[in-house]
């Protein structure tokens, strides 16, 4: 990771842990920090004193200031200092080249005590591993450690460099509400009761989507936001219940401006501030039916191939029942090639039947190719130009494992996926020093919901649709492509976007084949469809995750590396002990009760499940 240097207070004139250089020998200087690490050889006391710009060694000697020796010898790890004193070089064969400061040293005059410390709960100066729950139960302190404030200029930097690449575009930042009303789009909303009216809620916005095209309409034609965006649903290593978007919109677009633009950005962004190679410039694009048919899902990771090959056609006259079930039902058989497995043992291929099983797949049939022909449970119930199709056929050689799903589509592309990325992991086949990016494109304006028997936004209820597609909207409305572009990198979404409807009557007809009548629409999108009415230009944008792309380019695993005050996999904030329950007079002042049977109370046990992602 390339972490940005321009982070010294040079307006202030405070020299800091990390400022000086051979050329400073001589200086009188002061510094201030906390106690990294002290050491006391006998006669001599080191002192490492440390800030978020570096570390300087300081030395004590009771011969030049007795005094501040006899205080030093008193100090601790993460006791906060005021020491002053002269630089000087570091004795021959002493020097730290780890360090930016490693060629000299403090000689220590005087020091002052500014804090103690009580004995912290983990090591500060240490990169050692710490239960998740204790850092975030002392994240004041976590965040002192380097790697965390790495982390945290990290996101400092690209934040900025977001906000001056738009600026340099013709780009105006504008702030929207956090308290609005709540809409269906498509997670559920944190609510705020309001305590002037009783009864009536305002919601966090899950994302500025209706202001940022009532700002097309005003006319304020490029727009963008550092947002902070809210959404009440299950936790997982990416994902937050507050979190922060690149939030972006234009007027007079189509979408590949909006990806030009979103393109130029991401290239260098990666150049930036991280050493990855972009794997292809420009960015591949996919389409959603492409990305599925070849990877089994819509956020591919591109850093390897494992691509899903369909063999239904060799196997439409086959006399294996279970195959032939499967086709006759509208299924498909789909394969990937696993290089240099073919040696797994009975063990290792029952625990990727259980990663298929888990996505949903009946079972899973493997050919191992070996120097002795075809090791596989199903072969007996195949003719060898079935084997041969489903081994030879699509490139498996000897030594390769060969992993067949026959079900569904939806479950062979979600159980081939999961088979896919665990061996992208497994065989080291995602280079960590890669960044792979691809756009996808044309998902499916809708889906159906079988639970509520109505049609759906797959991304949200505002994306425009290809026109080519609209004579599909009554007929066949699942069948209709969007006009909607996702982002992704190294196999995570990164961010999304449409180019949006922009006619009332367009947005109105959406709307009523999701089921909502013209009343329904008036109330949850009224001021939206009203303001299409006065000549709303069209437009498209974008939301980009600005934590995830952070974690990426950090190599991290977990989004709340990068966060300063992160929830926990439970949504629980371990720190604050939030959410909390609020007194009686609070409630009664918001006109709201309680039902106690169904009441949790979170904060009487100290214990924390283990991270679940």
């Amino acid at each position: 990771m390339t972490v940005p240097h321009d982070v010294e207070p040079a307006t202030t004139g405070r020299l800091t842990c990390g400022s000086l250089r051979i050329d400073d020998v001589g200086k009188e200087v002061v510094l201030r920090g906390w106690v990294n690490r002290r050491r006391d050889l006998g006669g001599l006391i080191f002192i490492d004193l440390r800030d978020r710009y570096g570390m300087t060694q300081v030395v004590f000697n009771p011969e030049i200031a007795a005094k501040a020796h006899e205080i030093a010898s008193d100090v601790r790890s993460e006791y906060v200092l005021q020491i002053s004193g002269v630089v000087r070089e570091r004795p021959e064969g002493t020097r730290n080249p780890k360090l930016a400061t490693g060629d000299i040293e403090v000689e220590a005059h005087e020091i002052e005590i500014l804090n103690t410390a009580k004995t912290p709960p983990f090591e500060i100066s240490q990169a050692t591993d710490v239960d998740e729950s204790v850092r975030l139960r002392y994240r004041y302190l976590d965040l002192r450690r380097a790697r965390m404030q790495r982390n945290i200029i990290l996101r400092h930097a690209l934040v900025r460099a977001m906000r001056e690449y738009l600026s340099e575009r013709g780009f105006i930042e504008v702030e929207t509400p956090t308290l609005i009303k709540s809409t269906p789009e498509g997670a559920r909303d944190f609510l705020v009761p309001s305590s002037g009216h009783p009864g009536n809620f305002y919601a966090l916005p899950q994302s500025p989507q209706q202001m940022k095209q009532l700002l097309m309409v005003a006319g304020i034609d490029r727009y963008f936001q550092i947002a902070r965006c809210f959404r009440d649903e299950p936790q997982r290593a990416d994902r937050q219940p507050e979190f922060t978007q690149l939030d972006i919109e234009m007027s007079f677009v189509d979408q590949d401006d909006v990806m030009r633009l979103i393109e130029e950005l991401y290239i260098e962004l990666t150049r930036e501030f991280s050493d990855k190679r972009i794997q292809e410039i420009p960015f591949p694009r996919l389409t959603y039916v492409e990305a599925m048919e070849r990877f089994g899902n819509d956020r591919p990771d591109l850093r390897f191939g494992l691509e899903l090959q369909d063999v239904s056609a060799a196997f439409r006259e086959t006399g294996f029942r279970a195959f032939a079930q499967t086709l006759e039902s509208g299924g498909q058989i789909k394969a990937i090639v696993i290089p240099s497995c073919a040696g797994y043992t009975r063990k290792q291929i029952d625990e990727l039947t259980e990663i298929a099983t888990r996505a949903g797949a009946r079972g899973l049939a493997t050919f191992a190719v070996t120097a002795e022909g075809i090791r596989s449970s199903v072969a007996k119930f195949l003719g060898e130009s079935e084997i041969a199709a489903i081994t030879s056929g699509i490139g498996a050689g000897e030594g390769d494992l060969v992993l067949a799903v026959a079900d569904q589509p939806a479950v062979v592309a979600k159980a081939l996926s999961a088979l896919r990325d665990e061996f992208g992991q497994r065989l080291g086949l995602a280079d960590p020093n890669v960044m792979a990016f691809c756009w996808v494109y044309e998902f499916p304006l809708l889906e159906w919901n079988e639970e509520e028997a109505r049609w759906e936004a797959t991304h949200n209820p505002f994306s425009g649709y290809l026109a080519e597609d609209a004579h599909l909207l009554e007929s066949e409305p699942g069948a209709v492509r969007a006009r909607q572009y996702d982002l992704v990198g190294n196999g995570n979404e990164l961010g999304g976007g449409s180019v949006r409807n922009h006619r009332r009557e367009d947005q109105q007809r959406l709307f009523s084949l999701m089921g909502y009548s013209p009343e329904d629409t008036a109330i949850r999108f009224g001021a939206l469809l009203d303001a299409l009415d006065y000549g709303a230009p069209p437009h498209g944008g974008i939301a980009m995750g600005v934590d995830r792309f952070a974690m990426l380019l950090a190599n991290e695993e977990n989004i709340r590396e990068v966060i300063a005050f992160p929830k926990n996999q439970r949504g629980l904030d371990l720190m604050f002990q939030a959410p909390d329950a609020v007194g009686l007079d609070q409630l009664g002042d918001l006109a709201l009760t309680l039902d106690e049977s169904r009441r949790v109370r979170l904060w009487e046990s100290a214990e924390e499940p283990e991270d679940e992602s």
